[in-house]
């Protein structure tokens, strides 16, 4: 069992901090402004409800500035929204992070043309690459963030789990331990894509997921490499 940090208080955030506590690791969820996120009552701008109800209902894991849960885990976890991931990693404090596994669940959606969003960075670059380079004392592994926060966490809801995960990075040890983790979820097919330039392809997966999700009508699917 590990101390774990999840960074991010939507609905990601709360589904991963609920599903690692269940298995039994110490979690501590961080967020810019621990009185503010429990004082709001209105539903986030995607309509999930507020983080202090889920709280109550999850009285195991414990609620911290993005500093102070970086501190005290031995692992993190990226499920901000993209365009904050960077100030948020800086908020955790570079000493704070260092030489620790960050599982990055982030994309780097860009809403501001509106729905559905684009990228803000692809094709050459990605967000995983960027906070790679941004935090070098990190050893990043993209993975989860081909699929809907329920899925991540219980994928025997589609197909009995039958279907695949991903995961890019740098460090052999640190894709290992990522790795297990999501078998520990219940992902029997984790592929391992290699080197964290490879997030490129799986954030880059997003606009056929967004017009997939568009014409179903549902987040409920997800992608199986068949071979």
């Amino acid at each position: 069992m590990m101390k774990i940090a999840v960074l991010g208080t939507g609905m990601v955030g709360q589904a991963l901090a609920g599903k690692l506590a269940g298995l039994g690791h110490e979690v501590t969820v961080g967020t810019r402004d621990v009185a503010a996120t429990m004082a709001r009552t209105e539903p986030d701008g995607m309509g999930n409800a507020p983080y202090s109800g889920w709280a109550t209902a999850h009285p195991a894991v414990t609620l911290a500035s993005f500093a102070q849960a970086a501190a005290r885990a031995e692992m993190l976890v990226n499920a901000t929204s993209g365009e904050v991931s960077m100030a948020a990693l800086e908020a955790a404090g570079r000493d704070n992070v260092a030489g620790k596994v960050l599982l990055d669940v982030a994309n780097p959606l860009d809403f501001s043309q509106g729905f559905p969003p684009s990228l803000f960075v692809k094709d050459t670059d990605s967000l995983g690459e960027q906070i790679q380079a941004a935090f070098p004392e990190l050893k990043v592994v993209k993975s989860l963030n081909t699929m809907n926060a329920h899925l991540m966490v219980d994928p025997t809801q589609l197909a009995d789990g039958a279907h695949s995960v991903f995961v890019s990075g740098n460090d052999a040890e640190a894709k290992k331990t990522v790795s297990g983790l999501l078998e520990s979820f219940g992902h029997t097919d984790v592929i391992d894509l290699g080197d964290i330039t490879t997030a490129r392809a799986t954030e880059m997966l997003l606009p056929i997921w967004l017009r997939l999700y568009g014409t179903m009508g549902t987040p409920m699917f997800q992608f199986k490499i068949v071979r």
